[in-house]
């Protein structure tokens, strides 16, 4: 039977609770050196909903894994017809405050870079240079013969022409960019081929059991072992591709600060966990730096 990746964590341990004090994350962030890990937390904001927080979409959605997409046409017909639909979503959110900050403090020299473990690249649409996708990017499809990358937009192009009237109504959509449809809504919907060898085609993250490109993993190693400090914004660290670095970063004796509402599988790790909206800690953080956060229209 094939085992089903950790999806959801529950704490067998009393953790710190959390703080709305941010002084000590002021602290470290004003003296530089400071690596950012991101999660689904910081993009909430944005419209895209994360998985674990209060109404989180792993209560009604399971994601696809890498092993059901490449076992069969119909799991990839699921896939596609879902995702082509939540496509749409994501070409319409635009970076929150949150995303703007962490712009900000890089920009003034605080930042030796920024983890994110989201697919949605608001960092970048914010203005963040130094960013490393751990779970790559929807905005990128490849293919699992010839390894040809291409631009989703390309794609969306191409399966636009190919289901003419496809306008189903779904009932939400996740982070991983999966529109929730019924089986019914997603029959007859055509799959396309590579257009270089006709092999299949996958966005470029990576699914639920699959694992993170090694030689990304050891960069993002590189990153923590070069920091002074690791500050995690939005992750629960359920999944050990984030966690591995927060345990990195506390066996060298680097702080770990978290700013995240719920309780994370780091926290025993952690300095301080600050419970507060992303958004309003991260400008308040910014404030209290007198550096200016640029506004949505000029970001």
């Amino acid at each position: 039977m094939r085992m089903r990746p950790t999806l959801s964590w529950s704490p067998a341990e009393d953790l710190p609770p959390g703080t709305t004090d941010l002084e000590p994350v002021a602290e470290t962030l004003s003296t530089g050196g400071v690596l950012v890990l991101s999660g689904a937390g910081i993009s909430t904001e944005s419209g895209i909903p994360d998985y674990r927080g209060e109404g989180g979409s792993l209560s009604r959605h399971t994601p696809m894994t890498y092993q059901d997409f490449t076992a069969g046409i119909q799991a990839r017909r699921r896939y596609w017809a879902r995702s082509h639909l939540g496509w749409r979503t994501f070409g319409r959110a635009r970076p929150n405050p949150g995303h703007r900050a962490v712009t900000a403090f890089a920009r003034h020299g605080l930042l030796t870079g920024v983890i994110t473990q989201n697919v949605d690249s608001l960092h970048q649409a914010a203005g963040s240079e130094d960013v490393v996708e751990l779970h790559g990017s929807l905005a990128r499809v490849v293919c699992l013969s010839c390894g040809a990358l291409s631009p989703r937009r390309e794609l969306a192009r191409r399966l636009e022409e190919a289901n003419t009237g496809f306008e189903p109504v779904a009932a939400g959509i996740n982070p991983d960019g999966d529109a929730d449809l019924t089986d019914e809504q997603v029959e007859g919907f055509r799959v396309l081929p590579c257009t270089l060898c006709g092999g299949i085609l996958k966005p470029d993250v990576v699914f639920f059991g699959e694992a993170v490109p090694p030689r990304r993993v050891e960069h993002c190693r590189t990153l923590v072992r070069e920091a002074a400090s690791l500050l995690v914004l939005g992750s629960s660290l359920t999944v050990m591709s984030g966690l591995r670095f927060v345990r990195q970063a506390a066996q060298a004796g680097k702080p770990v600060l978290i700013v995240n509402r719920d309780p994370t599988r780091g926290d025993r790790h952690a300095a301080t966990r600050v419970a507060l909206p992303l958004g309003t800690a991260l400008t308040t953080l910014a404030d209290r730096l007198n550096i200016p956060v640029d506004d949505e229209l000029t970001a």
